[in-house]
């Protein structure tokens, strides 16, 4: 790059930590620390505001659930974009982290601004109503979420799938759509790491084998389904148990647990860090991914690059993901889904190898990631780079 000109002033916009959604996380995370190798470049400030205590501060109401959803809708529309309005000024170009913050956009020079799309489950309620009917109060905020998202320069994808729905429902001309693809953390390998707390996160389990889902509790993932195919496993291998990392389950899942008489063979840890995650990972039997939906699927790379084999439901976007790496079956299949992987666990079906695991997950680097959307910037900015 000529050295007369000066890095390109990106500000990352990401999620408030308090939301709870460790994947954007990640992602905001491995973007900034994969820019940082490129100095000359690209000079970054990186932007998490925290979530106020206001309406959970009230008497009476502070410790609902709707206290803590209001204070988030206060800083999604309100406080974020107007910290935003204050502070754009010295920035060449915006990157929004979470296509759910799009609604900063509005706050921002648009024509220099990017917004990465995870998938479109944000947006169903005014894409597909049909699909998903919601409260007006519901649509008009994603109305104005999608506007957001609209107005960008920039739309980032993960997969092809993502790119073929944007398109499919005209939300943006393919000429403003960048793919790239997600990475896998260094701490996702054969080996242990420090830090790998796994040992006493699994004590529990007093060395007895088990099956892994790594995910949030949300109806797409499709958890009715985990402990349905978990509970027919069970009357075949007494000993196996269900390790589930990420969800909170609601009533209607904790019902089903006590119905199939699941409770005690569940092990739910809290959030864990990526190096004692990996542990989890590289001990599990397999590593079930059942859900309807997916914008990307990073359990999937992520127990690839740890060796593990992995059964996932047969979703285009997975299969994109996950190529010949991974056994698929029917979405919400439980006896499909029981006998794939129980051949699995008896060894009466070959799996994919774990080469071929490994060599999957190896085509997924964050310092390609952060590569491509740096590239992405500087083309669109007219600047000296390599696009």
């Amino acid at each position: 790059m000529d050295s007369e000109v000066s890095p390109l002033r990106l500000k990352v916009l990401m999620d408030p930590r308090e939301e709870g959604w460790p994947s954007m996380d990640l992602v905001g995370e491995a973007l900034v620390e994969g820019l940082a190798a490129f100095p000359t470049e690209v000079a970054v400030t990186r932007v998490r505001p925290s979530i106020p205590h206001a309406v959970r501060a009230l008497p009476r109401v502070g410790n609902r659930k709707a206290a803590f959803n209001a204070d988030r809708l206060l800083t999604r529309f309100g406080l974020y974009p107007a910290r935003l309005l204050r502070e754009r000024v010295g920035h060449d170009a915006f990157h929004v982290v979470d296509h759910t913050y799009a609604q900063l956009v509005h706050a921002l020079p648009a024509e220099r601004t990017g917004v990465f799309c995870h998938d479109l489950d944000a947006f169903r309620s005014v894409l597909e109503p049909h699909r998903e009917p919601r409260p007006r109060w519901f649509r008009l905020m994603a109305r104005a979420t999608l506007k957001g998202l609209e107005r960008a320069a920039l739309v980032f994808h993960s997969t092809q799938q993502v790119r073929d729905e944007l398109l499919a429902h005209c939300v943006v001309p393919p000429e403003r759509l960048v793919w790239a693809p997600y990475g896998v953390s260094p701490e996702y390998r054969l080996e242990a790491v420090p830090g790998d707390a796994s040992d006493t996160v699994l004590a529990p389990l007093k060395g007895r084998p088990y099956l892994l889902h790594v995910g949030s509790a949300i109806r797409r993932k499709r958890l009715d389904v985990l402990f349905d195919v978990f509970a027919a496993l069970r009357a075949r291998h007494p000993d196996l148990m269900l390790v589930q990392q990420g969800g909170e389950l609601d009533a209607a899942q904790q019902a089903q647990v006590a119905r199939l008489g699941l409770k005690d063979a569940l092990l739910q840890p809290p959030r864990q860090e990526r190096a004692t995650l990996a542990g989890l990972y590289r001990r599990a039997c397999a590593v079930l991914v059942p859900s309807e939906a997916e914008g990307f699927g990073l359990p999937v790379i992520e127990a690839l690059a740890c060796g593990v084999p992995v059964v996932a439901s047969d979703l285009p976007v997975l299969r994109e993901v996950g190529a010949d790496a991974c056994t698929y079956c029917p979405v919400g299949d439980v006896a499909a889904w029981a006998e794939a992987v129980d051949a699995l666990l008896t060894g009466r079906v070959p799996v994919p190898s774990p080469e071929t695991r490994r060599a999957r997950a190896a085509r997924f680097t964050w310092s390609a990631h952060a590569r491509t959307v740096l590239d992405a910037y500087l083309h669109r900015l007219d600047r000296p780079g390599r696009v």
